[in-house]
């Protein structure tokens, strides 16, 4: 397969074999490949957005597999399965399930004991997931996702911009940059980011 992508700073490498997941065997560029996720990814959104949803909906694994597999199911065989491979991010590959499972019930608790507001509780969890790393490619765009799921149909509140109204060429290194201070404990930069 022809697949020889550059990677630029955030995006986790595919192993050979991941790439042999591909379902679209025309695609051979990075640019070919983020079109077709991208028609995948709006579908996935169009699809959460026309639901009603509660939160011990959500926070289940299911849903999070199932919301990767609507994101990037026609692009990639692997779509909504946990990773089967340690990567330069996220934790080993057989913690997944036990540190999904903390995150889901941490992020439960904080719900129903109003530990957060509703922005940092979400930006939390966000965080914490990405972080965890659960998919082999497209977990940024996940957690994002999963985010916007939360903030609106949990908490009634608007979808996040994810940084669109700002400067748009800094915006991938003030997210990146972000994430790497709520690493460090801080989770106010990525709440602001994601309200800019």
């Amino acid at each position: 397969m022809g697949l020889d992508f550059e990677y630029i700073e955030g995006q986790t490498p595919l192993d050979e074999d991941e790439k042999e997941g591909l379902l679209i065997p025309t695609i051979t560029t990075r640019g070919e490949l983020d079109e077709f996720e991208q028609q995948n990814i709006e579908q996935a959104i169009l699809w959460s957005l026309n639901r009603s949803l509660k939160i011990e909906t959500v926070l289940t694994e299911n849903f999070i597999k199932a919301l990767h597999k609507r994101m990037y199911g026609s692009v990639w065989k692997w779509a909504g399965e946990f990773r089967k491979t340690d990567k330069n991010i996220g934790i080993d590959k057989w913690q997944i399930p036990t540190a999904l499972r903390a995150l889901l019930d941490d992020t439960l608790y904080w719900y129903v004991n109003k530990t957060y507001s509703p922005d940092e509780l979400t930006l939390r969890f966000k965080h914490r997931l990405v972080s965890i790393h659960c998919f082999s490619n497209g977990n940024g765009r996940h957690s994002r996702l999963m985010a916007d799921i939360i903030i609106q149909k949990i908490f009634k509140l608007p979808v996040y911009t994810w940084g669109s109204t700002s400067d748009q060429t800094g915006s991938r290194s003030a997210y990146l940059k972000a994430i790497k201070i709520a690493d460090n404990g801080n989770i106010e930069p990525l709440i602001d980011f994601a309200r800019s």
